[in-house]
């Protein structure tokens, strides 16, 4: 794949297809400890916070499986379109979405109880 910037996909796409049976995609979460603590994502997530990249970044390729395709979340969709392009940038060849408007669009398209902030 030759993609040249990340795909938006917007909450309620991000939740059909999340409901979906198989074919989900990875979700990488961007935001720091503190934002997830008071608004976790309600599905599983790959916690890789921005600021402490220097304690992941080399273990990156073996934490991002190769055949699926990879969402990235932040609070409002930059911090994610910004790594989602770095990674795109790196060679990375799976598809790479970016969630527009990110946890807080998500609060207030899809679920409410995720708390907005």
């Amino acid at each position: 794949m030759n993609q040249q910037s990340p795909k938006t996909l917007s909450p309620n796409d991000l939740y059909g297809w999340l409901s979906n049976a198989s074919g989900k995609p990875v979700l990488v979460d961007v935001r720091e400890d503190q934002e997830l603590a008071i608004a976790p994502f309600p599905f599983p997530v790959l916690h890789l916070p921005l600021t402490k990249s220097d304690l992941w970044i080399k273990n990156l390729a073996q934490e991002l499986p190769k055949s699926q395709s990879l969402v990235v979340i932040c609070h409002s969709g930059i911090r994610s379109w910004n790594f989602a392009t770095w990674l795109i940038e790196q060679g990375w060849n799976g598809e790479v979405w970016n969630l527009e408007g990110g946890i807080d669009a998500w609060s207030v398209n899809v679920d409410s109880s995720v708390p907005r902030y």
